[in-house]
């Protein structure tokens, strides 16, 4: 990171310069788009990975997370990354992630880590749209006995209501970037 740059502001650059894409992609949630955000690229990236680990630390601690997850497979990493920033600082979390489906070997668990309903959780996603597989999740949680407190997405594409959707339903949500910051980013290039 420079040392003039705002974390925020880096990732936002990093994501410009790695991530983002113009042309014609159909998004998950099968609507076509001229815009792709591909996060991986940002995130299995040494700095990146480094830089998403500590903004999610940030945020999951200014909530006083105690248990962050997400949906395989996206999140996995996600939740990793936060995970290593929470153990270099002696910050106490531990992390889980949701399936799809429930596996039919093994424990058998939909939620599969370390998994506490009495914990105060966080849910990371990679990039909100219309915010179907972060509801996905939270339903998961909630079924599971437990409330889900902070979502936090590293992308709001600033679309389809996919943040207020999420907000509707959890009392915190928060991007670490947006299209617009990305797209400044890649402008100032």
């Amino acid at each position: 990171m420079s040392a003039t740059m705002q974390p925020s502001a880096e990732l936002s650059r990093l994501l410009a310069e790695l991530s983002y894409r113009e042309g014609r992609f159909r998004l998950a949630s099968g609507r076509e788009s001229d815009f792709y955000v591909d996060v991986k690229q940002t995130v299995f990236s040494a700095a990146g990975a480094q830089l998403t680990g500590e903004l999610l630390l940030e945020r999951l601690a200014a909530h006083e997370i105690a248990s962050v997850g997400g949906m395989a497979v996206g999140a996995v990493p996600l939740i990793s990354m936060a995970l290593v920033a929470a153990a270099a600082r002696d910050y106490g979390l531990s992390g889980f992630f949701v399936r799809r489906e429930v596996k039919d070997h093994g424990t058998a668990r939909r939620l599969d880590g370390i998994f506490d309903a009495a914990a105060r959780i966080a849910l990371v996603e990679d990039v909100v749209t219309t915010g179907g597989s972060t509801l996905a999740a939270v339903d998961a949680v909630e079924a599971a006995g437990a409330t889900v407190s902070l979502i936090v997405t590293v992308v709001d594409r600033e679309e389809d209501d996919g943040m207020q959707l999420l907000r509707s339903r959890v009392e915190a949500v928060e991007a670490l970037a947006t299209r617009t910051s990305i797209i400044a980013a890649a402008k100032a290039r």
